[in-house]
């Protein structure tokens, strides 16, 4: 596709849903897939630029990897798609959403990047450590524990290079959102669901209530006691929650 070749995973029957991958890149099948592919056809395909996918040259910014995903959703011919999106994932699927939703049902978007408000403090994964990077993105610290304790391979580190080059290609300055992207959310047309952790270190919750003011008809959810990742720290949560939307969309 454009002449780069993704990686793509695929599992489970049912309506189908195409989940969007953050910035850690998409490499393993994980609680929250296996989740939802109890209830839809899973799609996880890895963004251009990130873990086993190729690095085309024309990928430049985030309007790049929206146009890339309607090609996507194009080719394989893929229509009424619960579009889920997390963190830079969620930013790709509002990108997409406000150009064109014509072949998609619904759209999830969990703790998302992608617009910019005043007074409501960041946090900023390119000045962070390793350590720091992996703390901050949960309220239970006793995963970050276990995450930590695992030392990673050379092939896993090489990964993490390759997806943090991709994610200053597209998000470097501006920092993490799209100046352009607020004023055209209202054009998004399909059902939508804002998913935000209590304790988002990334981008506060506050953020959720400026998406539901752009986005009017959107549907928020708060998950308590969990951090930037609720279907990473909460799976279980985040799968219900994102089946009992669905189920009304």
């Amino acid at each position: 596709m454009r002449g780069c070749r993704i990686t793509l995973k695929r599992g489970g029957a049912g309506p189908r849903l195409l989940y969007l991958h953050g910035a850690n890149g998409a490499a393993s099948v994980r609680p929250f897939m296996q989740e939802l592919a109890q209830a839809f056809e899973v799609l996880v395909p890895e963004h251009p630029g990130f873990g086993g996918s190729d690095e085309p040259d024309w990928l430049d910014n985030i309007h790049d990897l929206a146009y890339f995903y309607l090609d996507f959703l194009e080719q394989l011919d893929l229509k009424d798609v619960l579009v889920v999106g997390a963190s830079i994932g969620g930013w790709v699927a509002l990108e997409v959403a406000v150009r064109d939703t014509s072949r998609i049902r619904a759209l999830t978007a969990v703790g998302p990047l992608g617009i910019y408000v005043p007074g409501l403090k960041r946090g900023d994964l390119f000045l962070w450590t390793p350590e720091e990077k992996v703390r901050n993105l949960f309220y239970d610290q006793k995963i970050a524990d276990q995450m930590l304790a695992q030392p990673a391979t050379p092939e896993q580190v090489e990964t993490e290079v390759k997806n943090l080059y991709t994610l200053a290609r597209l998000a470097w300055e501006p920092r993490m959102f799209d100046p352009h992207l607020a004023k055209w959310l209202h054009r998004i047309q399909v059902p939508a669901q804002i998913i935000w952790g209590e304790h988002d270190k990334v981008l506060p919750a506050g953020y959720a209530a400026e998406f539901k003011k752009l986005i009017p008809q959107a549907r928020v959810d708060i998950v308590e006691r969990c951090g930037h990742v609720p279907h990473t720290e909460r799976p279980q949560e985040f799968a219900r929650l994102v089946r009992e939307f669905a189920a009304k969309n």
